[in-house]
């Protein structure tokens, strides 16, 4: 079943494109929030629909937060397998910057649960 996509998927990519630009530039703490947002939410729609499913919960806060990867389905509570890192980390693992085993060892990722790897999935382009 394909997710529901809230973020324009033209201005989604645009706004992850200007966020890449910016960061090769080293500028990318100047760019305005709603760019980073969109950014961020539409690469979380993107992952989702890359790698559906609901055994994995990745968050971004204040941002976004998917469920992905196949796997048994979360129902209640905390989910087992939950994935937490800021934007810019986020942002520099979606766009290739940094790998998945680079980005836990700066110890800004917190990765708890068997299926909390996205090391296959990432980057997204």
């Amino acid at each position: 079943m394909a997710i529901k996509r809230r973020i324009n998927p033209a201005e989604g990519r645009a706004a992850l494109q200007h966020w890449i630009t910016a960061s090769a530039e080293g500028v990318e703490a100047d760019l305005p929030r709603p760019l980073i947002a969109m950014a961020v939410r539409y690469s979380l729609e993107e992952l989702a629909s890359r790698a559906e499913g609901n055994s994995v919960e990745v968050r971004v806060p204040p941002f976004g937060v998917t469920q992905c990867i196949p796997g048994p389905r979360h129902t209640r509570g905390t989910p087992p397998n939950v994935i937490e890192l800021p934007a810019d980390m986020w942002l520099a693992l979606v766009s290739g910057r940094i790998s998945w085993e680079a980005a836990l060892a700066t110890g800004k990722v917190t990765a708890s649960g068997l299926r909390a790897d996205l090391a296959a999935e990432l980057p997204l382009v």
